[in-house]
């Protein structure tokens, strides 16, 4: 595989209509103090990792729930043996252990993209590795005018308690926002990965430039591809891609404040307006080698984009 060296930035838009992309633990819509509607970085990374599995199934994704026989979530420890079974013995005294644990983790491509804080439990004591991930997502902030949430009542056809003569089935609640247009930025550096990466066995990977095409295409597809009554209504909307040349150690800002969209709705359009990100571009053209933006033209406008970007179907 060819690695991957360049830094990168960018954002992704998930639009919800009558939908709830990232629900708290009550199954409201999340809220800043301020009530805006916001998401957590872990929802889109849930949905990138959830495509990544489904639809390239020769792909190893670590982060993600496994049952044993009896339906149970598996331990860390119980995952990394089903995932690495000539590996479930490990002695954390043994010479190469950590160097056999950083390549097992790095064959997994959402380690590989997102890092990872792993402490697994082995032979002789613990085995603890700590992998700044070379993709960070902020937060998603909704930046449509409008935050409505409501709530409506849902029936069970069956009642609570099978021991008792109730003759109501129980009633439950579920919550969803109106519209929201969710804005989150990311950046990656994959040298955040490369000196952990140069203790493992040889052949541990690090990031390659196949892994940045699965990154963005699960960017692209990956709410979307999701579908569950919570999040029907929840799809990608817009991905918009930075690339800076090789050894560049520009720093752009986050993207999410510079994201405007207009308040009309216009024949179920939305428009999005990028005026903020074109003038920052501009003034560091000489160091950006690729500007792509994904969307899709039937259900938005885009204006304002910045020189030379070019215009590719979500």
């Amino acid at each position: 595989m060819t690695q991957f060296k360049n830094r990168a930035y960018g954002f992704a838009v998930i639009k919800a209509i009558n939908s709830n992309y990232n629900a708290d633990f009550s199954g409201q819509p999340r809220t800043l103090p301020n009530g805006q509607v916001y998401a957590t970085d872990k929802a889109l990374k849930y949905t990138v990792r959830n495509y990544l599995k489904d639809t390239y199934p020769d792909e190893k994704v670590f982060y993600f729930k496994r049952l044993n026989e009896e339906l149970n979530p598996l331990s860390l420890d119980h995952a990394y043996a089903a995932v690495f079974p000539e590996h479930k013995d490990l002695d954390a005294k043994g010479k190469d252990t950590k160097a056999i644990v950083i390549k097992d983790i790095l064959s997994c491509i959402d380690i590989r993209l997102f890092g990872s804080t792993f402490a697994k439990k082995a032979k002789g004591g613990n085995i603890a590795l700590s992998l700044h991930g070379p993709v960070q997502i902020n937060h998603g902030v909704n930046i449509w005018y409008e935050g409505n949430i409501f709530s409506e009542q849902i029936t069970s056809p069956f009642n609570s308690d099978a021991s008792s003569k109730n003759e109501q089935t129980t009633i439950g609640r579920q919550s969803k926002l109106e519209e929201g247009h969710y804005v989150h930025h990311f950046s990656i550096n994959p040298k955040n990965i490369e000196e952990i990466a140069s203790h493992g066995k040889e052949g541990t990977q690090t990031l390659s430039e196949n892994d940045i095409k699965l990154l963005k295409e699960g960017l692209r597809k990956g709410a979307t591809y999701y579908d569950s009554a919570a999040k029907a209504g929840t799809e990608n909307e817009i991905l918009f891609y930075v690339e800076l040349k090789e050894g560049s150690k520009l720093v752009l800002p986050n993207f999410t404040e510079m994201v405007k969209i207009e308040e009309r709705k216009d024949g179920g359009k939305r428009y999005f307006d990028l005026s903020a990100i074109k003038k920052e571009l501009e003034k560091h053209k000489d160091e950006i080698i690729k500007r792509e933006i994904y969307y899709n033209s039937n259900n938005i406008e885009v204006f304002n984009l910045p020189d030379g970007c070019i215009e590719l179907d979500i």
